[in-house]
């Protein structure tokens, strides 16, 4: 279970990071989000 907790907070502090970072140029708007979805995915599978 703290395995799944771990992977879903790290995936999300990732994606807003990237989300802060979305500036640069390129795709990491898409990577922000897509992280933020996927660890929010996997914190609310985990309950």
């Amino acid at each position: 279970m703290t395995y799944r907790t771990t992977i879903g907070w790290s995936l999300i502090t990732s994606g807003i990071v990237t989300l802060l970072l979305a500036f640069l140029p390129g795709k990491s708007l898409w990577w922000g989000l897509g992280l933020l979805l996927l660890g929010i995915a996997i914190f609310v599978v985990r309950r």
